[in-house]
């Protein structure tokens, strides 16, 4: 089982460290009582997914031997306005730039990281709705 240890270091900052050993630093705002110095949890949220996902994608189209040069998700999420200001719904945005990458190949990687691979992905859907559309940028 994963785990995570998190640790206050003043004001509104912590350092989040997991089984890998790499750490996280969270602050908030100066409005709540922080630094600005890391990203608000609920952001790592967006990142995760992103990244969750991501590897997923550019890791099968690397099995399909694409010449990808570039690829970038953005993720958008909306909350709700009262606490505790849950995320309602997500969109994630796939760029995939390279030479002849064909769309087919693009919306299956996609379409297996979320409906199969992606466990953050799977996890937040369980509480916001998740959409997705892509882009392919052709050199």
């Amino acid at each position: 089982m994963p785990d995570a240890k998190v640790v206050f270091v003043e004001g509104m900052q912590f350092i989040g460290t997991a089984d890998s050993g790499h750490a996280v630093v969270m602050d908030g705002p100066s409005s709540v009582g922080g630094n600005n110095t890391g990203s608000k949890p609920s952001e790592l949220l967006l990142m995760a997914f992103g990244g969750c996902s991501g590897m997923d994608v550019i890791s099968i189209l690397r099995k399909k031997k694409l010449a990808v040069t570039r690829f970038e998700m953005n993720v958008k999420g909306e909350m709700a306005k009262e606490h505790p200001h849950m995320y309602t719904s997500m969109h994630i945005e796939y760029v995939v730039t390279g030479k002849d990458i064909p769309e087919d190949a693009v919306k299956r990687a996609i379409d297996l990281s979320l409906e199969k691979y992606c466990s953050v992905g799977a996890t937040l859907g369980k509480a916001a709705k998740i959409t997705h559309s892509y882009k392919i940028v052709q050199e």
